[in-house]
């Protein structure tokens, strides 16, 4: 990590915005186990405004989990216009068959309705536009050649990055790499992220923000969890 960057705890898991309130469902989670085996679930983060759109969707053992979760909110899973798979583990794409309607994005794969699949530049480097100017899908390889992060720009935290595992969590410095499949393009994609975000929502713990020269900003007053 850069040395003019630093990260703090969010202690949120609602950052209103206009037009986009980004809300975590799930926090995701990683746990060793003593036989070497791991217990671990994803991320899954609601984006509300004009293209409800749902970044991951867990695993597959947590189906009713997701349901209710969205219940909560008033959702419906023919209310979500856009679903994006961070990366193809299953952790992350365990209930994409929820979502028949909405448009799908799993990695580099944008698809809509019965296998249609449509054009895009993600592998070139370029980023795919949810709605211009509010809500971006971006490629940032490493974890998985076509592992992306989802970008929401104006929420009252200014910049928020749902990213997948693109980063495991805060503070993972000294994990991550042994997870990716190419460290030295994820090592990039991260200092990217970390120059463009004013939040961080990694795959598997809470949200951090980034601090930095320049970036610094006021706390403004937040809605506290569980007063959502």
């Amino acid at each position: 990590m850069s040395p003019l960057v630093r990260t703090v705890p969010l202690g949120l898991s609602l950052i209103p915005g206009a037009p986009y309130t980004v809300l975590v469902l799930q926090e995701g989670y990683s746990q060793e186990l003593p036989d070497g085996s791991t217990r671990a679930d994803g991320t899954i983060t609601l984006l509300r405004g004009p293209r409800l759109t749902l970044v991951d969707t867990g695993g597959p053992w947590g189906r009713e989990r997701l349901l209710g979760l969205l219940a909560a909110q008033g959702v419906a899973p023919e209310d979500v216009s856009h679903v994006v798979c961070t990366h193809g583990h299953s952790d992350h794409v365990g209930n994409l068959n929820l979502f028949p309607g909405a448009t799908l994005l799993v990695g580099f794969d944008v698809s809509r309705g019965e296998g249609l699949y449509l054009p895009h530049s993600l592998g070139d480097g370029n980023p795919y536009p949810i709605d211009p100017g509010h809500v971006e899908v971006l490629p940032t390889p490493g974890h998985t050649a076509a592992h992306t992060s989802v970008l929401v720009h104006g929420t009252d935290l200014g910049t928020v990055l749902v990213a997948g595992d693109l980063f495991e969590r805060e503070g993972d410095e000294n994990i991550w790499q042994a997870l990716s499949e190419d460290p030295t393009r994820q090592e990039k994609s991260r200092q990217l992220a970390l120059a463009m975000a004013d939040v961080v929502i990694p795959g598997h713990g809470p949200p951090f923000r980034v601090l930095g020269k320049g970036r610094d900003r006021a706390e403004p007053e937040m809605v506290a969890d569980g007063d959502a």
